[in-house]
């Protein structure tokens, strides 16, 4: 059955590429209220995509933006699996940065010459869920899946999951099940499949400065009233000692570090520090001294400045001391980290060194903790025969810089434990412009979800 179903999706190819272009024109961006019925119209349609295949769906409220919710008839004695996605986007500005409109996807080649559909979301994450809509249909078209299978397709992704934990808290039972797949990571290169076993967790803050009452006159008041400008430069300036050491009051106290296998393996990757350099268009990388790049990366937590606003912005000069100042920063977290923990001691420190004249407040847009899972769990071995059929190489098991947020509630509220097995590629321009997926990775990506399918469906549930 399982060779009906990859020739049924080898001949599908030029159908799977149609169906992902039209799932790219959803202008599905979830942080924009502006595009709330964009979201919905994608729900709809990831929901009749979903139907055709054969499932039982429901698009379902979440307080934000719906969750699509599909199942097959589920069978006794086999596994049930989740498999999780995202229909959500993040926004593609700069727009004149993009060679192409970002919601028109474009097929064209990459600079190392394969062929790649270029979109917002092409890869984060409608490319990938498209795996595994055309692995399922497949599957349905040849008799049925070999699994019970639940399907959970969100459209929050992109900006923390915000209701989704309290939807899978709701709706537990509805989505009890033995494992759950997610592709919304990377291959470690082109030519080197992976399994990721291991995502960062996040805290999300934005640190606000308030000093005088309004905007003063740098001429008359500067030197004698606050800066609240001056003082945030001085307070995020404070966040890392010379070393790239993290200031934060007991950051590393719940760091665990890397296994000597694990140092031992992520050495013989083939990584080139020269490569990621000229890529990024930078001399020299950065960070915590005393650690590769990969394991900056990978293992080590980390604090950045991700945007900042204070004073005069506009063209020519404004001498102006503005009465605000702010700055979104974000933790990415290792475990055994507790976000929450991390967040309460950054909050302290800021308003602790806040000096007279200014007041400071922190606000929490999200936390999640960090997640790992076994490279010796029962079920990695279908994962990475899965792997191997759909790629034809063996994969290489890495960890991800990036944060799925919903991980943690999957394991606390549902005791499932993922399988973390993505397509993407390190040059695809996520959440950048020129976002891209290429087009082998699309195909091979199917194949691989259709035989994990199988694999899986020869274990008992």
């Amino acid at each position: 059955m399982l060779n009906d179903v990859l020739k049924t999706l080898e001949n599908r190819s030029h159908q799977m590429l149609d169906r992902l272009k039209t799932f790219l024109r959803f202008r599905s961006i979830s942080a924009n209220p502006a595009y709330r019925d964009d979201c919905q119209q994608c729900a709809q349609w990831v929901a009749d995509q979903l139907r055709f295949a054969g499932l039982e769906v429901a698009v379902m409220p979440t307080g934000g933006h719906p969750c699509v919710v599909a199942r097959n008839q589920h069978q006794p004695g086999r596994p049930t699996v989740l498999m999780y996605g995202h229909y959500d986007v993040q926004p593609p500005e700069p727009l004149e940065l993009w060679t192409s409109d970002p919601f028109d996807p474009v097929v064209r080649k990459t600079p190392s010459g394969t062929d790649a559909v270029f979109a917002r979301g092409a890869v984060d994450d409608k490319g990938q869920v498209t795996c595994h809509l055309e692995a399922v249909t497949a599957w349905q078209a040849h008799g049925g899946l070999p699994v019970n299978l639940i399907m959970l397709i969100e459209g929050e992704e992109e900006i923390g999951s915000i209701h989704l934990e309290s939807f899978v808290r709701q709706y537990r039972d509805v989505l009890r099940a033995d494992v759950c797949i997610i592709s919304d990571t990377n291959q470690f290169a082109r030519g080197y499949p992976a399994i990721t076993t291991g995502t960062r967790g996040l805290v999300y803050t934005e640190v606000i400065v308030r000093g005088p009452n309004r905007d003063l006159h740098s001429g008359l008041f500067g030197g004698a009233a606050p800066n609240p400008a001056n003082v945030l430069v001085s307070l995020l300036a404070s966040l890392h000692d010379p070393g790239g050491r993290i200031r934060v009051p007991g950051f590393y106290d719940d760091v665990i570090g890397l296994t000597d296998d694990e140092k031992r393996a992520w050495e013989k990757l083939p990584f080139s520090e020269q490569d990621f350099c000229k890529d990024l268009g930078i001399a020299a990388t950065t960070g915590e001294t005393g650690f590769s790049t990969l394991e900056r990366i990978w293992s080590r937590p980390t604090c950045d400045i991700n945007g900042l606003t204070a004073g005069y912005q506009g063209p020519g000069a404004k001498t102006v001391i503005g009465s605000q100042a702010s700055a979104k920063v974000s933790f990415r977290l290792v475990a055994d980290q507790d976000p929450r923990k991390i967040r309460d001691a950054f909050i302290k420190m800021m308003q602790d060194q806040a000096p007279p004249g200014v007041t400071v407040e922190v606000l929490d847009h999200g936390i999640a903790p960090a997640y790992r899972v076994s490279p010796d769990h029962p079920m990695m071995p279908a994962a990475r025969k899965a792997i191997e059929i759909g790629f034809g190489q063996s994969p290489t098991l890495i960890r991800s810089g990036g944060s799925i947020p919903i991980v943690s509630t999957f394991k606390n509220e549902l005791g499932l434990d993922v399988l973390f097995v993505g397509f993407g590629l390190p040059d695809d321009n996520v959440h950048s412009p020129n976002e891209k997926f290429d087009l082998d990775c699309l195909y091979r990506g199917a194949r691989t979800i259709a035989v994990l399918l199988d694999e899986l469906g020869q274990k008992k549930g």
